[in-house]
């Protein structure tokens, strides 16, 4: 997959519907790798998930997890080889405006300066532009408010909307970062790292928001560091190191003392909490 402008990936193919409902696989990367500037981050990346699919992707810090986020979100993009390839929702070419309508992306932080002083309603509304708020030549349909209010109401975070996203928890910001991906009714959500500054209280509450939508059927693609952050819902584990998977399966063979332990170079105990895991 390479880039042909900053918003499109190649073009469509006419004979690929455009209603990707049914397509099966969110994800299909074969040989795929990744260069930032001079270095390869990523490293033959071959990985394939199912849309709905629930996976956790582990690793220590600059293992390559964010990148790999960034090439499913072609935010990035992996060097052009004879055997690489790349296939996102059944299609290897994708008008990016049109894919980004399909995964949601939740990250630490809102966008902009200007999201401090937007309410909790107008700032979900803004993700449907990519806005960090909702200046006035963008046009705003009852639909979206529609949607968005929706949005809040599934996390429950409705006590939200007239609220300044400046005057809020850390907790409360997370939460609209969260309904802001949820405005398009996405199949995927990609969480980078969501519990990050997060105090205890908050992070328990993220977790609880994020295990209704698993239910809810809502596909979750989890990058973490933390074993607190790794859900019941959540059965599959992908092990990154230097940027390579190096281990990719059921969590109860994967989530062992023994491989965490080799995977972050130093030694890890693992307790039990109900479903929970926490480590030390």
């Amino acid at each position: 997959m390479t880039r042909k402008s900053t918003e499109r990936v190649g073009q469509q193919d006419s004979n690929v519907p455009s209603n990707m409902d049914n397509a099966a696989d969110f994800l299909d990367l074969r040989s795929v790798n990744v260069a930032r500037g001079e270095r390869i981050v990523l490293h033959d990346v071959n990985l394939h998930i199912r849309a709905g699919e629930h996976v956790a992707i582990m690793g220590p810090n600059g293992c390559g997890k964010s990148s790999l986020i960034l090439t499913m979100t072609c935010q990035i993009y992996p060097i052009v080889q004879p055997e690489m390839h790349v296939r996102i929702f059944g299609r290897e070419r994708w008008d990016l405006t049109q894919l980004r309508k399909h995964f949601g992306v939740v990250g630490s932080d809102l966008p902009g300066e200007r999201t401090a002083v937007t309410t909790g309603l107008d700032a979900v509304i803004a993700g449907f532009f990519s806005a960090s708020t909702l200046w006035p030549n963008l046009h705003v349909t009852e639909e979206m408010r529609t949607r968005a209010a929706e949005a809040l109401e599934r996390i429950e975070a409705a006590h939200l909307s007239s609220q300044l996203v400046g005057t809020m928890s850390a907790g409360e910001k997370r939460r609209i970062v969260i309904a802001r991906a949820l405005v398009h009714r996405p199949k995927q959500l990609l969480l980078d790292e969501p519990s990050n500054a997060l105090d205890l209280a908050a992070q328990r509450e993220l977790r609880e928001t994020l295990r209704r939508l698993a239910q809810e059927g809502t596909g979750l693609v989890l990058v973490t560091h933390h074993l607190g952050d790794i859900l019941p819902e959540i059965e599959r584990i992908i092990l990154m190191r230097d940027g390579r998977i190096v281990g990719d399966g059921p969590r109860e063979e994967l989530l062992t003392e023994a491989r965490l332990s080799v995977l972050f170079r130093t030694p890890v105990r693992i307790g039990h909490d109900e479903q929970w895991l926490h480590s030390w």
